[in-house]
């Protein structure tokens, strides 16, 4: 729970001079979740907010409090990876009907290309995926789950996952994180390494 994530000892962010008014904690811990897209830690709030992780902590039991008292289908969470600003559950099915769920399978093999990467270059993105990841890439752009940027030579761009991506997935930086390792060459659970290929499934057609 909550109380138990309180650091011992924390000292105040070297830019922090002056006390928020609770009021003010609380909003701009509402706004950072909201901005973020994805879990935050407790530590992590605090840095942000450039104040001491006591009084995030208090800033944020407010806002729960608060949401908890709330008309409102938006609810603070708390999960493995910290905190996070998300729909209530009775919401749920309201999902299916607002976001696009007709991604193909290639489609959804090339965001998790991109996810594990991030960022990862369009041409090697082309060459694990195929001509036709050109297309997902136009498609995920539009769906608003990835975003790209020129790179500095001009040659190729950078693809990177939005926050509509974290949001919709529900994944973290820290569950990606926790991917890519697992996708080393060296890990056993990697397809690619030579313990694991025995024993890997037979790819999906697309």
């Amino acid at each position: 729970m909550l109380p138990a994530l309180c650091i011992a000892g924390a000292h105040p962010h070297p830019s922090y001079l002056v006390s928020m008014e609770p009021s003010s904690l609380k909003l701009r811990i509402e706004a950072i979740l909201y901005l973020k897209g994805q879990p935050l830690s407790l530590g992590a709030i605090a840095e942000l907010l450039s104040c001491p992780v006591a009084d995030a902590e208090a800033g944020l039991l407010d806002l729960i409090a608060d949401f908890a008292h709330r008309d409102t289908a938006l609810e603070i969470q708390e999960t493995a990876a910290g905190f996070a600003l998300r729909l209530r559950e009775d919401f749920a099915p309201l999902v299916q009907q607002v976001i696009p769920s007709d991604l193909g399978l290639g489609a959804l093999r090339t965001l998790a290309a991109i996810a594990l990467k991030n960022p990862i270059a369009q041409s090697e993105l082309v060459e694990l995926r195929g001509s036709g990841a050109y297309d997902h890439v136009r498609e995920l752009i539009e769906l608003g789950f990835i975003r790209k940027r020129r790179q500095a030579d001009g040659r190729s761009y950078w693809l990177q996952v939005t926050d509509k991506f974290h949001q919709y997935f529900d994944l973290s930086d820290q569950s990606l994180a926790i991917a890519r390792t697992k996708n080393h060459p060296d890990s056993p659970t990697s397809p690619h390494c030579p313990a694991a290929s025995a024993v890997a499934p037979t790819d999906l057609p697309e």
